[in-house]
């Protein structure tokens, strides 16, 4: 039976590429904001693509963040990828402020890169800051492709997996596993991408929904 992993559809983002790209490393993927449909799933992908503010509002809205916390309690992976992994922080300075969800410490703010093009769009290669599930088997300084203006910095060096360098160097990975995030598209990202999210559906398939 495939692996059940729900895309949290908020309204913001292109998710038919992400739900493309999990379709093709074998996971049965969702785009839904149901609550039922998220607590029956076995991974969880939170995507996004625009202002950090009006996607928290969004979120708070449709009563995503609370639904998120108690999977993530349950054990179920989540991956934020992009706007996503911004979100699992706890705020950003982004168009005056707003409060993150909070499941890891650290605050989101622009990229310091000096006379360099914001938004930092294009391959960067990834340099892996320690061992991570999600990351096995991509080689250390793999390109990955990037499309942002703004970056989390966590508040524990603990957390971080991976960097990348635009202007200064700045984590694009984290993890506290039941819990992943990633600055950039996986689902543009070629080869290295698509092992990447087979391997959070393989850690997703070893912790079934409960």
């Amino acid at each position: 039976m495939s692996t059940k992993v729900a895309i949290l559809d908020y309204g913001m983002g292109n998710l038919r590429s992400v739900e493309k790209a999990l379709e093709r490393v074998g996971a049965a993927a969702e785009r839904t904001f149901d609550h039922e449909r998220i607590r029956a799933a076995d991974g969880l992908i939170l995507p996004g693509v625009g202002a950090f503010p009006k996607a928290m509002a969004r979120i708070g809205e449709l009563g995503l963040a609370e639904v998120i916390r108690e999977r993530l309690d349950a054990g179920t992976p989540v991956l934020g990828i992009c706007l996503g992994y911004q979100l699992i922080f706890s705020s950003s300075t982004e168009l005056g402020g707003a409060e993150g969800l909070g499941l890891l410490d650290g605050e989101v703010r622009e990229l310091e890169a000096p006379g360099l093009k914001i938004p930092h769009m294009g391959w960067e290669p990834v340099r892996w800051e320690r061992e991570s599930e999600l990351t096995e088997g991509i080689e250390d300084g793999t390109p990955f492709y990037f499309v942002h203006s703004f970056t989390p910095v966590p508040a524990d060096e603990g957390d971080v997996v991976g960097t990348a360098v635009h202007g200064e160097r700045f984590a694009c990975v984290a993890a506290r596993p039941p819990l992943y995030g990633v600055q950039f598209h996986p689902e543009k990202s070629s080869a290295a991408g698509l092992r990447l999210l087979r391997n959070f559906v393989g850690i997703a398939a070893a912790v079934p929904a409960r």
